[in-house]
């Protein structure tokens, strides 16, 4: 097994365990440094494929910003143990599967209109700036703004949930 292999397989696993510690963590800062883990590892991922400007604007704007700013966020909000409750409406499970099917089909529309013969790297061109905002914005654009309406609704979700809390403080 040649070194660049190897180094992919540990911090591939490294990344893996760092989003799956994210999803799993009751703590909410703990799941905050997994997340800043998962952020980093993304990031010598684009060092490993010549991507030195998106592996930059990984630690700048997401390890950098994101994460400071939902530390401060749980930090202001608390930061409790999440307790699990049982859901009072039985439709929210049947609204995120049906908006996570949508997803998943428009990620597969995504690939499926790639031509057969181009890989990321001669897409982007190493990740050069021009090069990176023409291609999110001409040929990247839908699954660019399915990214901006989940995260709308993500954050969406978490006022209303912060809310509810407020309202209801025996919960």
């Amino acid at each position: 097994m040649t070194p660049s292999i190897l180094f992919f397989i540990v911090i591939g696993a490294v990344c893996l365990a760092s989003a799956v510690g994210v999803i799993t963590s009751r703590i909410p800062i703990h799941s905050a440094l997994f997340l800043l883990v998962n952020f980093v590892t993304l990031a010598i991922f684009y060092v490993t494929l010549e991507a030195q400007f998106l592996a930059a604007a990984q630690v700048i704007i997401y390890a950098g910003g994101i994460v400071v700013l939902i530390l401060f966020v749980i930090m202001l909000i608390g930061s409790e143990k999440i307790e699990t409750r049982a859901s009072h409406r039985t439709w929210t499970p049947f609204v995120g599967i049906l908006l996570g099917v949508t997803l998943i089909a428009s990620m597969i529309y995504a690939f499926v209109e790639t031509p057969s013969g181009a890989t990321a790297t001669s897409t982007i061109n190493g990740g050069a700036p021009e090069t990176v905002g023409m291609a999110l914005f001409t040929r990247y654009i839908l699954p660019f703004e399915m990214t901006a309406i989940l995260l709308l609704v993500a954050l969406l979700g978490a006022l209303l949930l912060a809310r509810y809390q407020k309202a209801n403080p025996d919960l």
